[in-house]
C-alpha cells in the first residue's frame, strides 16, 4: 500500500508525555535561532516520519528543526529527571537544553518523539544557554545513524541546523539544534527524581505510562512492575554486550543518559576502540577512569540497581534483586554470541572463551586496531602453509600470535563449512567503518571553518553502509593518522 508523504504542518501527533500530569515537565517553546542553515538531513530518518523528501529541504522544514516553528499539533515541553552523574546523585537535572515538541505517529503505527536538542534554555537549564555547538552536534547525527546501521539499538537523527549565534564553551563556537527521535526519551533518573523526593504516586504515573505506552504485554497484569524492570535490565545488557564487542565506548554513562528503552543515549564523548586497550577511556573529563571501555558492563548493573532502587516503592526488594541478578546472564549470553559471529564460528564449543580472551590480550599487548583487526580476520585462509601475512602483519609478536591462529584453525576445522562463506559471514558482523575521531573532526573542521557540509553528508553514505566494502572510500577504513592521537572529547563534546 502506498503511504502518503506527509509534510511538517501535516504530520500526525499524539502526544502521550504531555498528557502525564505538569510535575513531569514544563512547558514552554524552543527558542528560535537567528537566520538558521540546513546542515544535513537524514532521509532515512525523515522516512520514519513518512516525510516527503522534497519537505526536507523547505523553509518549513529548516524552521522546524531550528526551533523557530512549532508544527500543528505539537505540545513543546522540557522533561524533568535526576541521576547519577559519575556516582554521585544529583537531584534535579532535567532537559538544560532539549526540548521535547512531541509524538508522532506514522502510517505504520509506529510512534516517534521528536525532540530538538540545543533549543535554547528551559526551567532545568541551571544557569546554562541551552544551546548546544555545531561541533557536537555533528558527531551525534553522525554517531546515532552509524550505530543504527550497525544494528545497535539507538535513538536517531533527523537533521542539524546551524546559525551564526556565538556559543561559548571552552572556546567561542557557533550554535546549532539537533533534531533526534526515539520512540521514547523516558530514562533512569525520570523515576530516581520522585523516588527521591518521595513522590511515589508520580512514580507509578510513571511506571503505569511507559508500560502502557512501551510494555503493553505488561499492562493491568498483577506483576507489571516486576516485569517492567526485569525487561529493562535485560535490555540494558544485550545493548552493554553490542557496545563491547563493536568496540563502542559511550563515555558518560550517567543515569539521566540511560534509556528506558535499552536504546544508545546522548551521545557526547563518545568513542570507537582504534588501538585495543580495555582500560581505554575516551572522556577526557573522566578522570578517574569510571566509565572505561573495560567498565561499561559494569556500571550498566550499576546503573540498572539505581532505577531498581527507585522502583522498591512499587517491587519488593526480593524480586528487585531477582531481576538485577538476570543482568549478568544475559550480557554473557549476548556477548558470547556476538563474539562467536565475529570469529565466524557457528556452534558454541568448550574453550571458545579461552580463544577469545586469549586473542583480546594479544591485542592488548600490540595496541592493534580492533575494527581493522576482526575485518582482516575474516579473509585468514585456514589451509595448511596459506599466505595469511595480512592479518600476521597486524601483530608484533609473530610468534605467540601464530600459535594461536593455529589454535584458531583448529577450532575452525571442528565445524563444517568454508573459508568463502565465513569470511561472507564475517564480513556481515564486522564493520568495516567505523565512525572514528579523526574523520568527525575532519568534518567538523570543514562545517565549522569553511562552511562546508559535503564532508558530514559523504560520511552519513559511508556508515549508513557500514560492512559494505566501498573501494571508493579505502582510505575511510585506514588507521587513523598521528595527528589524530591529539584529539580529545570531553563532557563538553
Amino acid at each position: 500500500m502506498h503511504t502518503a508523504l506527509r509534510h511538517v504542518n501535516t504530520l500526525t501527533f499524539d502526544n502521550r508525555y504531555a498528557r502525564l500530569p505538569p510535575a513531569f515537565y514544563r512547558k514552554l517553546d524552543p527558542t528560535p535561532l537567528a537566520a538558521p542553515y540546513l546542515v544535513s538531513v537524514s532521509d532515512d530518518a525523515a522516512a520514519l516520519l513518512d516525510l516527503d523528501p522534497a519537505e526536507t529541504r523547505s523553509e518549513r522544514f529548516l524552521d522546524m528543526l531550528a526551533g523557530n516553528l512549532v508544527p500543528p499539533g505539537a505540545e513543546p515541553l522540557a522533561m524533568l529527571y535526576a541521576g547519577h552523574q559519575f556516582g554521585t546523585f544529583v537531584p534535579q537535572l532535567g532537559d538544560g537544553r532539549a526540548i521535547l515538541l512531541g509524538e508522532i505517529v506514522n502510517a505504520k503505527h509506529e510512534r516517534w518523539t521528536l525532540q530538538l536538542k540545543g533549543a535554547g534554555e528551559t526551567p532545568f537549564s541551571r544557569t546554562a544557554d541551552g544551546r548546544a555547538v555545531l561541533r557536537s552536534t555533528i558527531r551525534e547525527y553522525l554517531c546515532s545513524e552509524a550505530m543504527h546501521a550497525l544494528g545497535i539499538p539507538t535513538t536517531r537523527a533527523l537533521g542539524i541546523a546551524g546559525a551564526d549565534e556565538t556559543v561559548y564553551r571552552e572556546t567561542s563556537e557557533t550554535a546549532a539544534v539537533l533534531l533526534r527521535l526515539a520512540p521514547s526519551h523516558v530514562r533512569f533518573g525520570s523515576f530516581e527524581v520522585f523516588y527521591h523526593r518521595r513522590e511515589h504516586e508520580y512514580l507509578k504515573q510513571l511506571a503505569d505510562h511507559v508500560i502502557e505506552a512501551h510494555f503493553p504485554h505488561f499492562a493491568g497484569t498483577s506483576d507489571c512492575y516486576e516485569r517492567f524492570l526485569i525487561e529493562v535490565v535485560e535490555r540494558t545488557a544485550r545493548l552493554i554486550a553490542q557496545w563491547q564487542a563493536v568496540g563502542f565506548c559511550h563515555g558518560v554513562m550517567n543515569t539521566d543518559n540511560m534509556s528506558i528503552l535499552g536504546l544508545t543515549l546522548d551521545y557526547g564523548p563518545f568513542g570507537f576502540m582504534e588501538a585495543f586497550n580495555p582500560g581505554h577511556i575516551c572522556n577526557h573529563s573522566d578522570e578517574q577512569g569510571r566509565y572505561s571501555y573495560e567498565n561499561q558492563p559494569y556500571i550498566g548493573l550499576w546503573n540498572c540497581s539505581r532505577l531498581a532502587q527507585a522502583l522498591t516503592p512499587l517491587i519488593p526488594a526480593e524480586q528487585c534483586n531477582a531481576a538485577l541478578a538476570r543482568y549478568e546472564g544475559v550480557f554473557m549470553e549476548k556477548h558470547a554470541v556476538l563474539m562467536r559471529a565475529k570469529f565466524g564460528l557457528v556452534q558454541a564449543m568448550e574453550g571458545d572463551d579461552a580463544l577469545v580472551s586469549d586473542l583480546l590480550a594479544l591485542l592488548a599487548e600490540h595496541g592493534t586496531d580492533y575494527t581493522i583487526f576482526f575485518r582482516a580476520l575474516g579473509r585468514f585462509n585456514a589451509q595448511q602453509g596459506a599466505d595469511n601475512d595480512a592479518v600476521r602483519d597486524l601483530m608484533v609478536n609473530r610468534a605467540a600470535f601464530d600459535a594461536w591462529l593455529a589454535r584458531y584453525s583448529a577450532r575452525l576445522a571442528a565445524e563444517s563449512g568454508n573459508d568463502a562463506d565465513r569470511c561472507m559471514r564475517m564480513d556481515a558482523v564486522n564493520p568495516k567503518y567505523v565512525l572514528r575521531n579523526h574523520l568527525a573532526q575532519i568534518a567538523i573542521d570543514k562545517a565549522t571553518r569553511q562552511r562546508d557540509f559535503s564532508e558530514i553528508d559523504r560520511l552519513l553514505k559511508l556508515l549508513q553502509r557500514p560492512f559494505d566494502e566501498q573501494p571508493e572510500h579505502e582510505a575511510y577504513a585506514a588507521p587513523p593518522p598521528d595527528w589524530a592521537k591529539g584529539i580529545e572529547v570531553s563532557c563538553s563534546s
